[in-house]
């Protein structure tokens, strides 16, 4: 993912989502009000109201108490080398969940065609709640494989009922946990690239 930590340089929506073609990454997020944790954020081709990844990344780069998106105000904290957010399954645009049998199969798969976002995961680990995951945003944009989905995990945390602990893309994790009335937890490392 990439930040524009300043988005009034770009404040119009046409000329953010041509940066965002350019740029070529699965998401990039502006930055409207750093002190407030205002963002929006923008695939190559479209702008989303919510991101999960995107939310972790940047709630521990402006280490703000909220983060401020289209869909609603998404709670964070920096805990350790964790980076968390807190957001709600109804913010996340449609994905389809598909299951596989084990991780070598999840691992195994070829990029799908294009038009359908799917989030392949399997189980390596039920008991303990590890997961091998894999995303396919399927929307034809140069981006064939996302490496870390918060939003599809957030998904599947809802659809689960449990806490899990996923291993995404190249090598990925990211933490997650329902929370009471809706809410979600999703957490993972961050590391910056200049």
């Amino acid at each position: 993912m990439g930040v524009v930590r300043d988005g009034s340089v770009l404040p119009e929506r046409s000329d953010r989502q041509q940066l965002a073609a350019k740029l070529g990454f699965s998401e990039t997020v502006f930055v409207d009000d750093p002190e407030r944790g205002v963002i929006d954020i923008y695939t190559p081709t479209l702008r989303l109201p919510f991101a999960g990844h995107p939310c972790v990344g940047t709630a521990w780069l402006l280490d703000v108490p909220e983060l401020v998106t289209p869909a609603g105000v998404v709670g964070t904290r920096l805990d350790g080398e964790f980076s968390w957010i807190e957001a709600r399954a109804e913010w996340v645009p449609p994905r389809t969940l598909r299951q596989y049998a084990s991780a070598a199969e999840v691992d195994a798969l070829p990029v799908p065609p294009k038009g359908e976002w799917i989030y392949a995961w399997a189980w390596e680990d039920e008991a303990a709640g590890r997961i091998r995951a894999r995303a396919f945003p399927g929307r034809d944009d140069g981006i064939e494989e996302d490496e870390a989905t918060g939003a599809a995990a957030l998904l599947l945390t809802e659809q689960l009922g449990r806490a899990l602990n996923v291993t995404q893309g190249r090598g990925s994790q990211i933490l997650t946990a329902p929370q009471p009335h809706g809410w979600t937890e999703v957490g993972g490392r961050v590391h910056l690239e200049r």
